[in-house]
């Protein structure tokens, strides 16, 4: 995308991911391979929103700011051909036509269920909570993975389906949070940010998790798993990342997802509107959902076993204490869950990993 990824300008890179849990502590570098490079990047989403914004502007698009789209704007066939917006400090409405609208408007898809498209109740669904604090960790270069969480509500000893995480941000301060999944019977009834607060009471006091180093308040999100919502183009609406539900269940992790999806909608975008308004145009806009389900399916397919088998306490519990201590699988598992593997891969665990994508039937 042309963006400088420096790290003179802000960047700080990490060698890969520190897992934590079982009584075992293992790094296990970013793996390598061809299409990937060997170092990952951290941002704050603050600086990393600005930087994509930025780049846009300069690549030609306009960029709308103090501005909330209330709703859609449509032709007596029921098809969006514009949003309703309030702009600017006196909340003034106006109305944008568009020949297609694109939304990248996160998990609550306001566009998308203003158009019917309602959250699929059976895919999966996480929460996740977390805070910066200044920290001493600030610039430690690997990511860190805690998997041995517990409902502080409960006096049970269960594990739940889910991690924190520890990075360092670089400029003095670390992101610190926590994610779980909805598989467990325990999902509805936690208090996340009380688990969360819980959770760091048990580190280290020296690493400056607590209160007095807080930059911030305790935030949350919903996370939106496997293609929750579909389609993901009708009547002139694109859906790109969190809004079609593209969060990755092994991991929880959106932004990639949101960021690869725009750029597989964008193209077919551009095909599309190279062709006049009608049917034409719409058979390319309709290969959209296809091209997301031959990229993702059978992976997020993979994820949502996954996920049910983590909803049963005693999967998480043996997950950890056996597979912990033996390396060669973590990095295995690594590999699954990051969805870091190449296409035409020589090395066997992407290859048994990109077997099973093509097994699992597609989402």
């Amino acid at each position: 995308m042309g963006i400088d990824i420096d790290e003179n300008k802000g960047w700080i890179r990490n060698k890969g991911l520190r897992v934590i849990g079982g009584g075992v502590r293992l790094e296990l570098p970013w793996p390598d391979l061809a299409s990937y490079p060997d170092f990952g990047l951290v941002r704050t989403r603050l600086d990393f929103d600005d930087i994509l914004a930025h780049n846009a502007v300069k690549a030609g698009a306009r960029l709308q700011t103090s501005s909330n789209v209330t709703g859609p704007v449509l032709n007596r066939a029921g098809r969006l051909i514009g949003v309703k917006a309030k702009i600017g400090p006196d909340k003034q409405e106006v109305t944008y036509h568009a020949p297609l609208v694109m939304s990248g408007e996160g998990v609550s898809g306001r566009l998308a269920i203003a158009l019917g498209l309602q959250r699929r109740e059976d895919r999966p669904m996480g929460v996740a909570v977390r805070r910066y604090y200044n920290s001493p960790r600030h610039d430690d270069d690997y990511l860190e993975s805690w998997l041995e969480l517990r409902d502080s509500s409960s006096d049970s000893d269960v594990l739940l389906p889910g991690y924190g995480w520890i990075f360092g941000v670089g400029d003095g301060r670390s992101n610190v949070g926590l994610g779980v999944l909805n598989s467990s019977s325990s999902f509805q009834g936690t208090d996340f940010r009380k688990m969360m607060v819980s959770w760091l009471d048990g580190l280290p006091e020296e690493w400056g998790y607590t209160e007095e180093n807080a930059t911030g308040p305790i935030r949350g999100a919903a996370l939106p798993m496997g293609f929750n919502r579909t389609p993901h183009y009708t009547r002139g609406l694109v859906l790109m990342g969190d809004s079609g539900g593209m969060v990755n269940p092994f991991n929880g992790e959106g932004i990639a997802y949101a960021m690869e999806s725009a750029a597989l909608a964008s193209d077919l975008v551009i095909q599309a509107l190279a062709r006049p308004a009608g049917p034409q145009r719409e058979r390319v806009l309709q290969a959209y959902p296809k091209v997301l389900k031959d990229t993702y399916g059978g992976y997020y397919r993979l994820g949502k076993i996954f996920v049910d088998l983590l909803g049963y306490p005693a999967t998480m519990k043996l997950a950890t204490k056996y597979g912990m201590p033996r390396p060669v699988l973590m990095r295995f598992v690594l590999k699954l869950l990051a969805n870091l593997t190449d296409p035409h891969a020589t090395d066997t665990s992407d290859r048994i990993i990109n077997a099973l994508k093509k097994m699992a039937p597609a989402v």
